[in-house]
C-alpha cells in the first residue's frame, strides 16, 4: 500500500505520458528526478507549516492562560505578580510573532513551488525561495530547532534543484540579479511580518495597564 508521501508525489505529478521515442532517449540520457525533488520539497514545506499552526494555537491557549493570571492578580492588588506574568504573556507573545511569521513564509514558499510546477521558470522562480528559507530557518533555531532542521535539508533540496536547473539550461544562480533576488525574497518576508502584526493585534489583547491610582484600572476581556 503506497505512504502519504508516494501518494502526494504520484497525484501532483500529472503530465502527460511521455511517447516511445521520449522513453527511449530518456533512457539513453536520463533527467535528474527534479520533479520528484520539488514534490518531496513541496510535501515538507507544507509539514512544517502545519507544525508551526499547531505550535501558533498551543502559545495562543498559553498566552490566554497567562493573561488571565494577570488580571486576576491586579483585581487582588498584587502588583507584583502581575508584573510576572505580564513579562511572561511578553515572552509568549514574542514567540507567537515568530512562529507567525514563520507560517506565513513558509505558506508562500509552498505557493512558489506550485507555481515552478506551472511556469517551470525553476531559477528565477525558487531562487528568492531559497533566501526565504534560510531567513526563516535562522529566526526558528532558537524557539523549534526540529523544524530549522528540517528547513535546512528543505534548503539543501531546493539549492541542488536550482543548479540542475541552471545545468540544464546553460546558465547559473551566478547569472541570476542577485539584486532582484534578494528584493523579492525581502518582499515575501515584509508581507508576513506586515500580516502577522495584524493577526497578533487581533488575537491577543492589550495586557491591562497597572494601577496608577487608588483606583482598579479597566480590564479588558481576555483573549477568545
Amino acid at each position: 500500500m503506497p505512504s502519504r508521501l508516494e501518494k502526494f508525489v504520484k497525484d501532483w505529478d500529472d503530465s502527460p505520458k511521455p511517447s516511445v521515442k521520449e522513453r527511449i532517449a530518456k533512457i539513453i540520457h536520463p533527467p535528474p528526478p527534479m520533479r520528484y525533488k520539488l514534490a518531496m520539497a513541496l510535501y515538507k514545506v507544507k509539514i512544517q507549516v502545519n507544525k508551526l499552526e499547531h505550535l501558533f494555537n498551543k502559545l495562543q491557549e498559553r498566552d490566554k492562560m497567562l493573561f488571565e493570571k494577570v488580571v486576576s492578580a491586579q483585581m487582588m492588588k498584587d502588583s507584583a505578580r502581575a508584573t510576572i506574568y505580564a513579562n511572561e504573556v511578553a515572552e509568549v507573545r514574542k514567540i507567537a510573532k515568530t512562529v507567525l511569521r514563520a507560517q506565513l513564509a513558509l505558506e508562500q514558499v509552498a505557493l512558489r513551488l506550485e507555481t515552478v510546477r506551472e511556469l517551470g521558470d525553476v531559477l528565477v522562480t525558487m531562487a528568492p525561495i531559497v533566501e526565504v528559507i534560510k531567513d526563516v530557518k535562522q529566526h526558528l533555531k532558537g524557539i523549534v530547532p526540529e523544524i530549522a532542521f528540517e528547513l535546512d535539508e528543505i534548503d539543501s533540496t531546493l539549492h541542488s534543484i536550482v543548479l540542475e536547473a541552471g545545468e540544464f539550461m546553460g546558465s547559473s544562480i551566478a547569472s541570476i540579479d542577485s539584486t532582484l533576488v534578494s528584493g523579492e525574497a525581502k518582499k515575501i518576508l515584509e508581507e508576513a511580518s506586515i500580516i502577522a502584526e495584524e493577526r497578533m493585534k487581533e488575537k491577543f489583547p492589550e495586557l491591562p495597564l497597572p494601577e496608577t491610582t487608588g483606583e482598579s484600572a479597566s480590564l479588558p476581556a481576555p483573549p477568545k
